[in-house]
């Protein structure tokens, strides 16, 4: 080895000035020198190159890294950075091929001591492209579903409004309530799908804002099963437990009244016999249990209940509402686990700590 490549593999960060040690960081850095010669190859290089950091110290960076285009041209060809334009800083991170083509993420910077002069050190990092693959194929689902649940309902407003206006004297009253009934079923359908599209958005991007308002929780779980026995399901079906006193709940009704929905909803539909909801004191606020009697979810799937498009073994949903349940959970600092409950059905359990608004802790 090189007396320079020995000192690179010895001491990285010292060796180049870096504040943390090189094999420390998440992508693959590769620096060399201003002859072009590798003088750092850290870890995560040599993970997703699979060549080991010995070989390529010392090594002139195109035989180091043998990288190519997509359409087969060598890109330090290309580039050219050591002989190329003096005005340049570097290359854009791109999709480029290794040996065997595999595909991986490579960007560099071209440092010079000032601003024409030489490159004095090119530093070029990597990162896999399997985490953007699954954020495009996560993406892609998403749309495809999406596309999926608008269809059917747009394609029945769309239906019954056309008959409606063509031949709206051939039916009765009672012929047109319910064709107008369907027809505003359908667009709440269409107006929540596009809610939770929203809500997704906003969970991903750490948008999604808590206005926090004192929340009686056991009268909106009351609420929640009012709604459930007007909508024709049997009022002894519900069993609603409350142990008192509960600490003060500073939340957002609006959410809370979400994430109750959402679980209730799918205790009914899902679930089968009994649905138990307990709201008790916890420790580190409230905490509300919801359960039925129904199989359950597999243990082998607890793991991806609150994950996007879960739909357990029953399909129907959209199979996001999980997932937005547990971001605003996690938006008001608390946490949602999922379990089997007494009656070997599914129990969902969420913790709200104890908070209030900002404007009373200043």
């Amino acid at each position: 080895m090189v007396p320079a490549a020995r000192e690179a593999a010895e001491a990285p960060g010292d060796r180049l000035g870096f504040a943390v040690d090189p094999d420390s960081l998440p992508d693959g850095l590769v620096v060399a020198d201003d002859t072009g010669r590798v003088v750092c190859f850290n870890a995560a290089a040599a993970r997703i190159t699979a060549l080991a950091a010995e070989q390529a110290l010392g090594a002139p960076i195109d035989r180091a890294l043998p990288l190519e285009d997509l359409e087969g041209r060598r890109w330090w060809a290309l580039t050219d950075p050591y002989g190329g334009l003096a005005t340049r800083r570097g290359q854009p991170e791109r999709n480029l091929l290794l040996p065997g083509g595999r595909e991986v993420l490579v960007s560099a910077s071209y440092v010079r001591t000032h601003p024409t002069g030489p490159v004095r050190r090119l530093v070029v990092t990597l990162r896999g492209t399997e985490a953007r693959r699954r954020t495009e194929r996560s993406h892609a689902e998403l749309i495809a579903t999406v596309a999926h649940e608008l269809r059917s309902p747009l394609t029945s407003v769309k239906g019954f409004t056309a008959t409606l206006l063509a031949k709206w004297e051939r039916f009765t009253d009672d012929q047109k309530r319910l064709m107008l009934e369907t027809v505003d079923a359908d667009a709440n359908r269409v107006t929540r799908l596009i809610a939770e599209l929203l809500d997704i958005s906003r969970i991903d991007s750490g948008r999604l804002e808590v206005r926090r308002q004192p929340v009686d929780i056991a009268t909106a779980v009351g609420r929640h099963v009012q709604a459930l026995t007007a909508n024709g399901q049997a009022p002894e079906r519900f069993l609603v437990s409350v142990s008192r006193p509960l600490p003060d709940l500073w939340a957002d009704p609006d959410k809370i009244d979400q994430i109750l929905g959402n679980l209730l909803e799918n205790a009914v539909r899902h679930g089968e016999g009994t649905v138990t909801i307990g709201v008790s004191p916890h420790e580190k606020g409230t905490a509300v249990t919801v359960s039925d009697e129904g199989p359950g979810i597999p243990e082998e799937s607890m793991a991806r209940v609150f994950t996007r498009f879960w739909r357990g073994s029953k399909r129907g949903g959209t199979g996001l509402g999980l997932y937005i349940v547990k971001g605003i959970v996690e938006a008001h600092g608390g946490t949602i686990t999922v379990g089997r409950g007494p009656g070997g059905g599914a129990e969902f359990r969420f913790i709200l700590p104890v908070s209030a608004p900002a404007y009373l802790t200043q």
